[in-house]
């Protein structure tokens, strides 16, 4: 017993993420959003219609993505556009498609590499060129360098001290051990860390809270919970609101256990409102109304 006691406390040590599943109200909320996921997976559409559903959530999480990067469109004017290149916030939509599609391709580099992935998630998001701040080409797929600028277009987000160069890429390769290592906690716990850990670090020069999100989903999808990306957390960001996702992200930036309770928790509203969205899609595509 007392051998069993130590060896739960020395992970516990090396498995901060884990200590982060365990705060005050974190399990009630692993809880709940396990059964609102397993609840949208067991609708009779998903048997044979998962392709659309995954479709439908992918269009509706990258505009909700775009829409808290301050380019809020109409779900049908991104549906129906084909060029994003006419201004910034028709870029912005274009990044978020274009991060949604390519979340699932990354799920091997993601595992073996997550500073890897996340330069291709900032190329992809780019669009490959003149997407640093300035139009500087050699900015993009890479974390930003001392001197450089960043380019938010989350407002309120620039509230927060924005690290240095060296205490990113400290950070960010922090994150990635804390990853590879493996973690017993939750796929919520993983993903809110990641995302709260990309927003505050702010690493590329443009397009840090789509990339952030974006990873989110890669670790939804990675970890099992959501392995058909049908549950578009950042539709539940949007519908609650930027006001509360700073509020939730200040607690997450705090690094206290409260405030890191508040994050994962807020994150874990947002991924339930994605479900219940979905569940709409696949109620829609059974009356053949989508």
């Amino acid at each position: 017993m007392a051998e069993n006691a130590h060896s739960a406390s020395a992970h516990a040590q090396t498995d901060p993420l884990a200590v982060l599943g365990a705060l005050h109200g974190v399990p009630e909320a692993v809880d709940s959003v396990r059964k609102a996921v397993d609840g949208v997976y067991g609708h009779r559409v998903m048997r044979r219609r998962s392709n659309e559903v995954t479709s439908e959530a992918a269009l509706r999480g990258a505009r909700a993505s775009a829409a808290l990067a301050d380019a809020d469109w109409p779900l049908e004017e991104v549906r129906r556009r084909s060029d994003f290149s006419a201004d910034a916030q028709a870029r912005t939509v274009g990044a978020t498609l274009r991060l949604t599609a390519e979340a699932g391709q990354l799920l091997g580099v993601w595992r073996q590499s997550p500073v890897q992935a996340l330069a291709r998630l900032h190329l992809v998001a780019a669009g490959g060129a003149q997407a640093g701040p300035g139009g500087s080409a050699d900015t993009v797929g890479r974390p930003r360098l001392a001197g450089e600028p960043v380019e938010e277009p989350l407002v309120g987000v620039e509230e927060f001290p924005l690290p240095e160069p060296g205490e990113v890429n400290a950070r960010l390769e922090g994150l990635a051990d804390l990853l590879l290592a493996g973690t017993a906690a939750p796929a919520l716990v993983i993903g809110a860390a990641v995302h709260g850990e990309l927003l505050c670090l702010r690493p590329f020069g443009t397009f840090n809270g789509p990339v952030a999100r974006a990873a989110e989903r890669i670790v939804l999808v990675a970890s099992g919970l959501d392995p058909k990306s049908i549950c578009p957390a950042e539709v539940g960001y949007a519908e609650l609101g930027r006001a509360e996702y700073l509020k939730a992200l200040e607690g997450y930036a705090s690094g206290t256990p409260e405030g890191m309770s508040e994050w994962i928790v807020h994150c874990g509203r947002a991924l339930e409102l994605g479900v219940r969205e979905s569940v709409a899609v696949c109620e829609a595509l059974q009356r053949g109304a989508a």
